[in-house]
Parts: C-alpha cells; sequence; structure tokens
C-alpha cells in the first residue's frame, strides 16, 4: 500500500469549519483532533503542530523526503518500507505528537570524507522522523525565514551559494580588499541545546513545537549498535538541522549590521569585509566574543585576517582583471579535487565500455559545472574540456587496442590513411596518441554524440 493510500486514512485538513449563519452563529469543526486541540485528552493545544500534520502539508513533505533519496535510519527501514509501515503506525504516531509524548528514534551516525581530508559526521535519522522534520520545517520556515538577516544566504528559500558570492565580490569590488574569514570548529556538533531553545523561543511561542525540537535534539546517536546520549549538537542529516543553525547563528548577524559591517553568511561559513588589517584584527575579537557567549569555538587554524585575493568562499575566489575589475574564478582546492575525480572517473583499466564510463560521468561533471558556472575564466575551461576529451580518447584507443582495429576504426570515421596508420603503429602509447592528430577524428562532435558534457 502507498503513501497516498496512508495518508486517505488520516483525520481532514485542520482549520475547516461548517457552514454558519449570522454574526453569533457557532462554528463546527468537520475535521478530528487535528482542527481543534483536546485538551481534556493531553493534547498539546499547538496551532503550529498540528498545522504541519494537516495531510495536505504531510503529502509535501513526503515527496520531498522521497525525493532526497536518502538512506534508512536505525529501524532499517527505506523509504518504500517506511510508506507501507505508516499505513498502520501513522494514527497512534500521530496522536503521540499531538500529545507531547512522541519520542523520535536515535540518528545513525555516518562518516564522510572531507574533501581537505578527516572526515564529517552525519546523522541520519529515521524516515518517519525525517518526514515529521519536513513537515514541521514547511510549516516554520514561512515563519522564522522572515526574521533572519539579509546577509544570511544558506538553506532559505530563494537564496543560494551564489548570491553569498555576488555579495562577496560586490564588497571587493567597493574597496573592502581585507576579509575576516571566520570557520567555527565543528559547528553542528557543538550547538548548545539549551541557548538554541531559547533563542527559539524568542520567536516561536509554541509549546509543542518546542518540546518537539527538544525531543529530536535529545535523541541520542546510535554508534555500532550503542545509544550515544548528547547534551550538544544538532547532526547534519535532518530537514531541521539548517533551520536550527540560522536561529541561532542569526544573532551574531544582527550584531554585524547593527555595526554597519559588510559580511556574507552561508550557514556556519561566515566573511565579513573591511578596508584595513587593523579593522579586521576588531572584527575577529569581536566574532570571538559573539560566537563565545553562544558557546561555539572559532577554528583558529582555518580563520583568519587576510587579504581576500589569497581566500577562498564557498569554492569561489576573487581575481583582479584588466582594469580593475574584480572577477571570479574556481578556488585551487575544488578546482584540484575536480581534477582528482575526473581522473578517477576515466581510468583506463576499469574494464568498462566508453558508454558506462560517460554515464558515471555525466552527472558529476553537470552538476560541477552548475555550480561553478559563475566562474569568469574561460581559458581555464576551455583547458579542462580538452583534458576531459584527451583522457576520453585515451579511452576509446585502449579499447580498440589492435594496431589494426585502430586502424580500422579511424578510417571509418574518416581518419586519412596516413594519420591511421601512424597512431595504429603506436597502438600502446595511449596518453601521447590521444592528442595531435586524432584530435582531428575523435572531434567535440565526435564525443557530443556520445553524450559527454561540455563545460566550455
Amino acid at each position: 500500500m502507498s503513501m497516498r493510500q496512508a495518508m486517505r486514512q488520516m483525520p481532514a485538513q485542520a482549520g475547516r469549519v461548517g457552514v454558519t449563519c449570522g454574526e453569533a452563529a457557532r462554528r463546527t469543526p468537520t475535521s478530528d483532533e487535528a482542527c481543534c486541540p483536546r485538551h481534556e485528552s493531553g493534547d498539546t493545544g499547538s496551532a503550529l503542530l498540528e498545522a504541519a500534520l494537516t495531510k495536505e502539508n504531510l503529502k509535501q513533505a513526503f515527496k520531498r523526503v522521497r525525493s532526497n533519496k536518502g538512506a534508512a535510519g536505525v529501524d532499517g527501514l527505506d523509504i518504500d518500507q517506511t510508506s507501507r509501515h505508516l499505513v498502520t503506525a501513522w494514527p497512534a504516531i500521530r496522536e503521540q505528537l499531538l500529545k507531547g509524548t512522541y519520542r523520535p528514534s536515535p540518528v545513525r551516525r555516518v562518516t564522510i570524507p572531507k574533501p581537505d581530508g578527516g572526515e564529517r559526521e552525519l546523522g541520519i535519522p529515521t524516515v518517519t522522523d525525517r518526514l515529521i522534520q519536513q513537515a514541521l520545517l514547511q510549516v516554520l520556515q514561512p515563519v522564522l525565514d522572515p526574521t533572519f538577516s539579509e546577509h544570511s544566504h544558506g538553506f532559505r528559500p530563494g537564496r543560494r551559494a551564489h548570491d553569498a558570492v555576488l555579495a562577496a565580490q560586490s564588497y571587493v569590488q567597493s574597496g573592502r580588499r581585507i576579509v575576516v574569514d571566520v570557520d567555527l570548529e565543528k559547528f553542528f556538533d557543538r550547538v548548545n541545546h539549551d541557548i538554541l531553545i531559547d533563542r527559539l523561543q524568542k520567536r516561536i511561542d509554541d509549546a509543542g513545537v518546542i518540546r518537539l525540537i527538544r525531543a529530536y535534539l535529545n535523541s541520542g546517536i546510535m554508534d555500532g549498535g550503542v545509544v550515544q546520549q548528547r547534551d550538544q549538537g544538532t547532526p547534519q542529516g535532518g530537514p531541521l538541522s539548517p533551520l536550527l543553525a540560522n536561529v541561532l547563528l542569526d544573532e551574531v548577524d544582527k550584531e554585524l549590521e547593527r555595526r554597519g559591517h559588510c559580511f556574507a553568511r552561508y550557514a556556519d561559513d561566515a566573511n565579513v569585509y573591511v578596508r584595513s588589517r587593523r579593522a579586521g584584527e576588531r572584527v575577529m575579537a569581536l566574532l570571538r566574543r559573539l560566537y563565545g557567549r553562544l558557546r561555539l569555538k572559532v577554528n583558529e587554524t582555518k580563520s583568519a585576517v587576510a587579504s581576500v585575493f589569497g581566500r577562498k568562499f564557498l569554492g569561489y575566489s576573487l581575481w583582479v582583471a584588466a582594469g580593475g575589475a574584480v572577477k571570479r574564478k574556481v578556488a585551487a582546492k575544488p578546482l584540484l579535487a575536480f581534477r582528482h575525480r575526473i581522473r578517477e572517473l576515466t581510468r583506463r583499466s576499469n574494464g568498462r565500455s566508453m558508454k558506462e564510463v560517460v554515464e558515471q560521468l555525466r552527472p558529476y561533471v553537470q552538476g560541477w559545472k552548475a555550480y561553478f558556472r559563475m566562474a569568469q575564466t574561460p581559458g581555464v575551461w576551455l583547458a579542462l574540456d580538452e583534458w576531459l576529451r584527451h583522457r576520453l580518447r585515451t579511452i576509446q584507443l585502449k579499447h580498440w587496442r589492435r594496431g589494426t582495429t585502430i586502424y580500422r576504426e579511424l578510417r571509418a570515421l574518416g581518419a586519412p590513411a596516413a594519420v591511421a596508420r601512424q597512431v595504429a603503429a603506436n597502438s600502446r602509447c595511449w596518453w601521447r596518441n590521444g592528442d595531435g592528430a586524432l584530435k582531428r577524428v575523435l572531434t567535440i562532435a565526435y564525443f557530443d554524440q556520445l553524450g559527454v558534457p561540455r563545460l566550455s
């Protein structure tokens, strides 16, 4: 049975009322307990929670959870299995949510490698808890987002990392060539629960929602079959974590705004742009104090007061073109990471067909290009494009392998006999043969037909 069938068994949307006549007519709810809290049965009386648990909101939340294609949590149930489970389990879960007795499952700890070495810790909630968090997010975000600073760009509707990069570029173009680049040490692991709940209560006067969020913060992490309780941290992996991060860090944003600083923040990455190193040192000292009040710690090894042209922000760095115009480029580290990944995907020893290579290559290249499309360095794109096709040409040659096969295939593609003979005679020099005359045979159009995306 599908999630849609499960939703049919859920109560009607909250807020629907019967037909009334006259000013003093009584409104008769047509929905069940989601419409009006029944305090005598122990309901929390939470209007926001009731709105989150309406059928339409839950349907949207489930679609979003499914589209994210996340892994199973500690219960081992994937999205389809959870959908079938909720057909019978949801009424009881919903009642517990409204009564304030629901207890989320612990999150499953996983680690992923970071580009600069080390590991990033993620906490994966169960699909049921991701559904509840997503439903709650859809109700809370319209309430909380308008209260955030205009300088905050991370995980907000209608905003993206590109907006933060463009803001940074405009500040530098205006003459602010010194950046206070602040990195918080293990931010999501160090969020203090009491401070976060206090800041949240100042924005939301809804005890039911506050109680549920506190329950999620206290749900613990399961690692190796053992549940570890935590009094701090909001593990990355749940839909609510980015919103809660913005709630906590908005206090720092507002103080920087009050002092008239030019800055851009995306999640826990914040850059403040000033005109001198002395001003930068003062801002850095201020940020240490502000973050200290939130029990957060500045990572001194990654943070600095320095020239903007020696730092990166969200994968981009800046450079000065002719005439003094400040332009964007891909920073050195993501550029090296791109080359490393392409080498992995285009190894000649993997024993895959060209079609399989292209199918694995396409989503990575398209995603990378989509993110870094704002880079104002056409020469770099051309060089990467040529380097990528050079690697693909060597794979194609190795697939043909024998000199006679190489000669026959090149002639079939229209190569002059002399060129085909020259390449076939050096059939094992894959990289050298992949350049030069072969480029006129295995052209850009040839790779376009295979579905290889272009960078330039």
